[in-house]
């Protein structure tokens, strides 16, 4: 463990002097290497905080000082000090003050996820926050707190508006731009949905520029780039957060897709009615992965377990 503990300690110096180097090219690897292992954070940080013990550094690292030609015996001498360390270490110190500035303006990317049934809520800095329903991805940026980019999944972002300095969320190739409040966002496959429930949303302003305000939603083809405009009541955007999931002309793939989210169990569609589309109220809260057969009547289907999870199918379909 010690020489575990030892070798990161000495990649992570190495990383923050490569950083020094004016030609440095190698800022994914290094992102890379931070992600592997939440210890090479921890190592990284502590390389370019060495700086609070440069004046002891500085007295080991400095050179010894000439020696009389009398002076002991060379087999009297006692073992050197191990300066190649103390002077990486030292030249690590600086780095704090030469090194970070260059760090911190590089992209710093991490990924929060969670998995079907589970929720989590992830607080920006500038006061702006992400609720993650479950089965979700989104990409952040330490360096840039007002961009985030929903990979999959379902997200609220209630997120605190600044005209001069706009929340960007990108999702495949749309770009959403804040001008408001609090939106929601689902992607699924090649689709996207957003719906407004406070202050305007941007889409695509570099292209079809389709302004949405509170009380309007936005369903997007990927695949053909159609973009369809509906209301919402603003009391039903992202009501997964009450367990209560209001849909209207949606599909049962979709429909699907919500359930599976919410209630943390895998929801398949019998191809032949994946299409078919379903308008209604369904209350998931306080349900689990055991209440798709109750809930499966009221999308006028019937689930059938396969494995240890759930397919919905015609009402009349074999078993």
């Amino acid at each position: 463990m010690t020489d575990t503990k030892d070798h990161i300690r000495q990649q992570a110096i190495e990383w923050a002097l490569a950083t020094q180097e004016t030609d440095f090219t190698g800022w994914d690897g290094l992102v890379r290497w931070l992600e592997a292992d939440p210890r090479h954070t921890d190592a990284y940080d502590a390389a370019l905080a060495a700086g609070n013990v440069i004046p002891d550094l500085a007295a080991l690292a400095a050179p010894p000082l000439p020696r009389a030609a009398n002076d002991e015996d060379q087999g009297t001498r006692r073992p050197a000090a191990p300066r190649r360390w103390i002077v990486g270490a030292l030249v690590a110190s600086v780095l704090l003050v030469v090194a970070a500035p260059f760090w911190q303006m590089r992209p710093q990317p991490y990924s929060v996820t969670t998995a079907i049934g589970e929720r989590e809520t992830v607080k920006l800095a500038d006061g702006s926050r992400i609720l993650l329903n479950g089965g979700t991805r989104i990409a952040l940026d330490r360096r840039n707190i007002r961009f985030a980019r929903l990979e999959s999944g379902e997200a609220l972002f209630e997120v605190r508006h600044d005209a001069r300095n706009p929340f960007v969320v990108e999702t495949g190739d749309v770009q959403l731009v804040d001008a408001g409040t609090a939106f929601n966002v689902i992607r699924t496959g090649a689709w996207l949905d957003v719906a407004v429930s406070e202050g305007v949303v941007i889409v695509n302003p570099q292209r079809e520029n389709v302004r949405l305000p509170s009380g309007r939603r936005a369903r997007v083809d990927g695949r053909t780039d159609r973009i369809v405009v509906s209301d919402i009541a603003p009391d039903q955007v992202a009501g997964w957060r009450s367990g209560q999931l209001s849909f209207a002309d949606t599909s049962l793939a979709d429909v699907a897709a919500a359930l599976e989210r919410g209630l943390g169990t895998r929801i398949a569609v019998d191809p032949a009615i994946a299409a078919r589309p379903f308008s209604g109220v369904v209350q998931i809260n306080g349900r689990d992965g055991g209440s798709v057969a109750a809930i499966a009547p009221v999308l006028g289907t019937r689930a059938v377990r396969r494995g240890e999870g759930w397919e919905l199918v015609g009402a009349d379909a074999n078993p």
